[in-house]
């Protein structure tokens, strides 16, 4: 076990574990820590905590200091320096007629470093314009294409919750996410209503798959025939996941009504499949989700090859 800190930097996804050494440290400080990419500063987003070996990217660094005022002043006047290298390149894309949209631009640190992240259908070939920018900033350019998630994720905004983005706020790495957990929880598969910010699936389908996986592996599948407590025989009319209360058709005195009863009163032969989603989605729906899921698959490839 190992005693770490997790750090987070700017427009880093992931949060990094460093080694606090003999530091006072706490959540919400900034520090300033030696990375691949040379000093950086960046917020503690724990306090300190043990970890497992294996979880630890070796060689565990240590913190190099708690920022100081100064180290602050140095940030801000980064972000500045920032903004103003931002405006120029773009004019340099627009000279250059490249097919791109550019991002943001960050200054590491240590002003070793400038980075530009942009966005791109295909392909760049960028070559004559870091060339150009070298030449005005004197300094290493790095130009780093990024998927629309990621672009979501550096400029944030607001969710149709209302609340911030999660991966803007707080999400450290982007999970898989796939049409089967709308299904799974019976979300309408309207492609706008499931849909974020950045035109893919929202990351919050995933918050609660493994709940509701969980709920409705207990559940009758619509159209199931069950036997109620009071020994009648019914067709599966809907179920309510989270309250666990399943709609059953049933026939009394040569009547037919919708009678309620908890799941566990039923009895009913389950199955591995849930199949308790209808699918109602037009012509439409149907290729706009299938177009959700092609993108979906690759933007999924291009985090792992990233990795």
């Amino acid at each position: 076990m190992e005693r770490v800190i997790g750090v987070r930097f700017r427009t880093a996804g992931k949060v990094y574990f460093f080694s606090p050494g003999d530091l006072k440290i706490r959540k919400g400080q900034s520090v300033v820590v030696e990375t691949a990419r040379g000093v950086e500063l960046g917020a503690v987003v724990s306090e300190i905590m043990e970890v497992e070996d294996e979880k630890i990217v070796a060689p565990l660094k240590k913190v190099m200091r708690v920022a100081t005022s100064e180290d602050m002043d140095k940030d801000k006047a980064n972000c500045e320096k920032g903004r103003d290298a931002y405006k120029i390149c773009l004019e340099k894309i627009k000279k250059h007629k490249l097919e791109m949209k550019l991002i943001n631009a960050e200054y590491t640190f240590d002003n070793n470093k400038l980075l530009f992240y942009f966005t791109a259908d295909g392909r760049v070939d960028f070559r004559e314009l870091v060339k150009d920018l070298a030449g005005v900033f004197k300094t290493r350019i790095e130009l780093r294409q990024i998927g629309v998630r990621d672009e979501t994720k550096i400029i944030g905004g607001y969710g149709i919750c209302g609340r911030p983005l999660c991966c803007h706020s707080y999400l450290s790495e982007f999970a898989p996410v796939s049409i089967k957990m709308a299904k799974e929880q019976s979300l309408s598969l309207n492609p706008a209503k499931i849909s974020g910010v950045c035109g893919r699936l929202m990351c919050c389908l995933k918050n609660e798959e493994e709940t509701y996986r969980y709920l409705n592996r207990k559940l009758p599948n619509t159209g199931d025939y069950v036997t109620t407590p009071d020994n009648l025989k019914g067709e599966v009319e809907s179920v309510n996941v989270l309250r666990q209360l399943v709609k059953v058709i049933v026939e009394v005195d040569d009547e037919k009504e919708i009678r309620e009863y908890p799941v566990e009163e039923l009895k009913f032969k389950t199955r591995k499949n849930r199949k308790n989603f209808k699918d109602t989605n037009s012509e439409t729906e149907e290729k706009e989700l299938a177009e959700l899921e092609k993108l979906e698959k690759q933007d999924g490839k291009s985090r792992l090859n990233d990795d």
